[in-house]
């Protein structure tokens, strides 16, 4: 049968429409495959779930996330070594990264991924790269201190005045990346002095969280946490945080230190270009527009990317430079250990 030149247009409509589906990761010159890519994540649960979505949406690739704690994965991605199901894996912070990359379990990026994202959010190697950032903030009672008595460097938290007087969660992992980058800014000996007058001076709690509440509350004067979890909770009603402010050190003080999310490729990993695409996703436009806009109250880190319009600038903290790849957690750890705070 002849088709008319109208049903012809027609025709070629419906044909644009069927291969669809099937072409949809073109954008990212990835042809989707049926069993998709396995994520192994330790960033928030509802930041990573945001990226996926948005990225199957666009490129038609499945993404299966499987959640837990930087240094819980981490492990357990370098015990599972080359038979690891995962293709790629996210952290919060940049010790985990190190981890699996010392164990030599990460693939190169693809060049155009490591473009997305400045030299300073990534390591020189190139086989992981930031995806995300955190500052470090000491935040305190605004009835119980004032800015003129805030303390002017983290390192004088080690002091006998402020026994008693702050808080943090040595357990955690955000906490443990600030001690990592200040063993890297310090060295071994500073730290460790540094470690052990925490264990006489600071009140340990369980979750940066948990911290921002007991300085709400009045508990204790202030708190060493991430910046995002008083910005998260003025999202919201506010109860655990509008007693609070926050205080930024600056000056390139190890307490102006921004940690970095990571993002790498498993070398194991049967789906390369699906995962290389992912990671490429997240650092580019696509997943650093969700830092913008979504509640995850996180830096964008990509090249050009704008943050929250609600953060303090990245450019304002003065954070001073840290290698992330340098970023120890197991010398950390046993420091911590031997301070007794661990």
């Amino acid at each position: 049968m002849k088709l008319s030149l109208p049903s012809l247009a027609a025709a070629a409509t419906l044909a644009a429409g069927l291969l669809a589906a099937p072409l949809a990761a073109t954008a990212q010159g990835v042809k989707p495959t049926p069993e998709g890519i396995v994520v192994y994540n330790a960033q928030h649960a509802s930041l990573t779930k945001a990226w996926a979505d948005a990225f199957s949406k666009e490129t038609g690739i499945k993404v299966t996330l499987r959640n837990g704690s930087d240094t819980e994965l981490g492990n357990q991605i370098v015990q599972e070594g080359a038979a690891s199901p995962a293709d790629v894996f996210l952290t919060e912070n940049s010790p985990a990264m190190a981890l699996v990359d010392s164990a030599g379990l990460f693939a190169p990026l693809d060049a155009a991924t490591l473009s997305e994202v400045p030299a300073n959010f990534r390591p020189a190697h190139g086989r992981w790269i930031g995806i995300a950032a955190r500052s470090t903030v000491f935040v305190y009672n605004k009835a119980k201190l004032t800015p003129a008595q805030l303390p002017k460097s983290m390192l004088d938290l080690a002091t006998p005045a402020w026994k008693g007087r702050w808080a943090a969660s040595p357990s955690g992992a955000d906490f443990q990346a600030i001690v990592s980058a200040l063993l890297e800014l310090k060295g071994e000996a500073a730290t460790a002095a540094w470690l052990k007058a925490m264990k006489e001076n600071a009140t340990p709690y369980k979750g940066n969280g948990t911290v921002l509440k007991a300085v709400n509350a009045g508990q204790i004067e202030g708190g060493v946490i991430y910046h995002y979890y008083y910005y998260g909770d003025q999202a919201k009603t506010g109860e655990n945080s509008n007693n609070t402010q926050l205080h930024y050190f600056r000056n390139q003080d190890a307490g102006a230190f921004v940690s970095i999310s990571g993002g790498g490729v498993l070398a194991s990993s049967k789906h390369q270009p699906e995962a290389q695409a992912f990671v490429k996703w997240i650092a580019g436009k696509g997943g650093q527009d969700i830092l913008k806009t979504g509640d995850a109250y996180e830096y964008a880190v990509g090249t050009g990317a704008q943050s929250n319009p609600k953060l303090v600038p990245l450019a304002e903290l003065q954070a001073p430079k840290v290698e992330p790849s340098r970023l120890n957690s197991k010398k950390v750890t046993d420091l911590m250990t031997q301070a007794g705070l661990l």
